[in-house]
This record gives structure tokens, sequence and C-alpha cells, in this order.
């Protein structure tokens, strides 16, 4: 099962272990808590707990903004 952290956008890649599990997964990349629900190795929630997005995502958010603004 694979979820993307809602901090920085790495990609997670979870085990068997987490097809039934109800609980905190830590990124390696920018080390944000996710909270995540699974069922039956389905995704049911995913909630970012210390929600402080990652420098390097913000840049990206803010590049995206800023070529908005020279489209329009």
């Amino acid at each position: 099962m694979k979820i993307n952290c809602l901090g920085c956008g790495f990609k997670l890649d979870l085990d068997e272990a987490y097809d039934d599990y109800d609980g905190p997964v830590k990124c390696f990349a920018c080390e944000a808590i996710l909270e995540i629900r699974t069922e039956q190795g389905y995704i049911k929630a995913v909630q970012q707990e210390n929600a402080v997005m990652h420098p390097s995502a913000a840049r990206v958010l803010e590049r995206g903004r800023n070529r908005a603004k020279e489209v329009a």
C-alpha cells in the first residue's frame, strides 16, 4: 500500500503490517507525522498531525502561484 506524505509528497510504501492499522506513520523525508486508518489493505483516512509544510513543498507551491499570476 502506498500513500503520499501530506507535508512533502514523498511516497511511503507500507507493508502488510499496515493492512488493518489505526495510528501514526512518520515520513522519512520530512519527518511529518501522519495519522492513518486502514482496513483490509485499503486507506480509509490520512491526516497530518503536525501540519507544518515542509520548506521545499512551500517553495514548489509558491512557484506554482507565481506562474499562475504570470499567465493571468
